[in-house]
């Protein structure tokens, strides 16, 4: 069924940038919302950013005018722009494809493998 395959994450510098990619299969992208999720050691997973099939974009308070989110339904990809990174960024990312928009619901739809994202102070 459907595969996620998340890349892009390392170790970075505060106030670094770093670009993550979340490629898809098994699934017809452009009918689906894509978000990204992260979870730092010992916390919860948080909702980063989502961005539907119509192209509607939501970011956390916490990310907004740091992070960009987009989606190229030619190449069944999604990005993650994180520019300005701060140590509190530090965590797993991961990717999430669903149908609906239910982001609270962390048992909805497929998840990537995630991918480490360490940022220096």
């Amino acid at each position: 069924q459907a595969q996620l395959v998340e890349s892009g994450g390392g170790l970075v510098q505060a106030g670094g940038s770093l670009r993550l990619s979340c490629a898809t299969s098994g699934i017809i992208f452009s009918l689906n919302n894509m978000g990204w999720y992260r979870q730092a050691p010992g916390a919860q997973r948080e909702l980063v950013a989502t961005i539907s099939s119509g192209g509607t974009i939501n970011y956390a308070d916490s990310v907004k005018g740091r992070f960009t989110i987009s989606r190229d339904n030619a190449k069944n990809t999604v990005y993650l722009q994180m520019n300005g990174l701060k140590p509190e960024d530090t965590a797993v990312y991961y990717c999430n494809v669903r149908r609906g928009s239910m982001w609270n619901r962390l048992e909805y739809g497929y998840w990537g493998q995630g991918t480490q994202v360490t940022v220096s102070s």
